[in-house]
């Protein structure tokens, strides 16, 4: 009998760490005005869900080798049943060259990849802020 391919399971809400892990991320890339902002929306955000393949795609972002180690680690939370938390996100615009930017959760976007590409993840997705340029600054 052929074993059913891995399907991850979800939780219903980002892990509450999520946030400050995105916030650091983001403030890499924006000021903090603007990350602060950006969290606080997503907190409030709906959760949707999108395919691995198209997240990745509209990021722009690479597939991280299965050997990663954070990769590695989702993949076998997912063998062993626990579920994994949505990720958070944030559209950037097609009109202005700006990719979506996952805040948290690019190493469960690559996990979930390998198990399936067109798989649904859940997700919180805000719009980028108005007046941020493609560099990330606020424009003034």
């Amino acid at each position: 009998m052929a074993k059913a391919p891995l399907s991850p399971a979800w939780k219903k809400e980002p892990d509450k760490r999520d946030y400050p892990a995105a916030a650091s991320y983001l403030s890499l890339i924006a000021d903090a005005d603007v990350v602060a902002d950006i969290v606080a929306r997503l907190k409030k955000a709906p959760i949707t869900t999108h395919q691995a393949k198209d997240l990745l795609r509209a990021a722009r972002l690479d597939l991280l080798p299965i050997s990663d180690v954070h990769v590695a680690a989702d993949l076998a939370k997912m063998i062993r049943g626990v579920k994994l938390a949505p990720v958070l996100l944030v559209r950037g615009g097609i009109e202005r060259g700006i990719p979506l930017t996952i805040a948290d959760g690019y190493h469960r976007v690559c996990a979930s990849y390998y198990t399936a590409d067109d798989a649904d993840i859940p997700a919180r997705i805000i719009d980028l802020p108005a007046g941020v340029s493609p560099a990330g600054a606020t424009k003034k």
